[in-house]
């Protein structure tokens, strides 16, 4: 093989043991005739330039570096998905751009001050606008206690988002809607992460518990609807390489974007038996 066919899987020290979707992905490369690397983000002294395309996956302690993070994914070419969409996605600020756009988005409220600020609801979510993996993240059922946790996250430089929480999630959980090359490639039902009463937890497992559903016509079309709009959003972009959209039900039953992952997703590799060789021809599709 030679250097066309050579292809980074990028990981990071603490991802790397936890990612259940490369050792189905480097398999199912080597299978589509390309030559994969495990490669971690910050490894010193990696020619990024000898592959034909760096794949980002499980580069999971992004959110407490992202500025070193985001001058790496700068230096590196033929990057997927490229710089300017993780720049845009990192932070989860591009909900407004979503809301904005048209598309059905839970409502938000970005570092709110005071109780009139919270978007009306029974009880809230409280999160980072940069994370990932339920960390620093709490379901709060007391007004006040939603707001001494945004201030938490204020004081430690963070800017805190609120959002109503869906009550829909304790029975249906979430929906992950998989794209591969612009594709729809698969749906994997996520189960409800936050309890009630529980209050913020790092030991969270957003891998565990999951089941593979048949998407809804209607959650086609609202998965859909958000990369249509990426597209419009980021125009001049590389095309995605990989997307997920998690979506959840509102009180109405419509389904509603919660977050829009395209930065290091899980895609749910072992929830869906072809989706490792759909990942697979989409980048041999970018290499040829």
């Amino acid at each position: 093989m030679g250097a066309g066919t050579r292809v980074a899987l990028v990981t990071s020290e603490r991802g790397q043991p936890l990612d259940p979707d490369l050792p189905l992905a480097v398999p199912a490369l080597v299978a589509a005739g390309l030559e994969p690397h495990v490669v971690r983000w910050d490894e010193p002294g990696v020619d990024w330039n000898s592959f034909a395309l760096t794949v980002v996956r499980s580069c999971w302690d992004y959110t407490w570096r992202l500025p070193e993070f985001l001058a790496w994914a700068e230096r590196v070419p033929r990057l997927r998905n490229p710089v300017d969409v993780m720049r845009w996605n990192a932070d989860k600020a591009y909900l407004g751009d979503l809301e904005r756009a048209g598309l059905p988005v839970v409502p938000t409220a970005w570092a709110p001050r005071a109780v009139d600020d919270l978007p009306e609801a029974a009880e809230w979510v409280v999160k980072p606008s940069v994370s990932a993996g339920s960390r620093d993240t709490a379901r709060w059922t007391d007004a006040h206690a939603a707001l001494a946790h945004a201030a938490d996250l204020a004081a430690a430089g963070r800017v805190a988002m609120v959002q109503p929480y869906q009550a829909s999630v304790d029975r249906l959980g979430e929906t992950a809607m998989l794209f591969l090359g612009g594709r729809f490639s698969h749906a994997v039902r996520k189960g409800p992460l936050l309890r009630r009463g529980e209050g913020v937890r790092q030991d969270r497992d957003s891998r565990g518990d999951l089941l593979p559903v048949e998407a809804s016509a209607a959650q086609r079309r609202a998965a859909e609807s958000v990369l249509d709009a990426v597209t419009a959003l980021l125009p001049g972009a590389a095309p995605l390489l990989f997307a997920r959209v998690d979506l959840v039900e509102d009180a109405e039953g419509r389904p509603i974007v919660l977050e829009l992952e395209l930065t290091e997703p899980s895609l749910f590799l072992p929830q869906a038996p072809h989706a490792a060789a759909r990942l697979a021809a989409a980048v041999a599709d970018i290499v040829a």
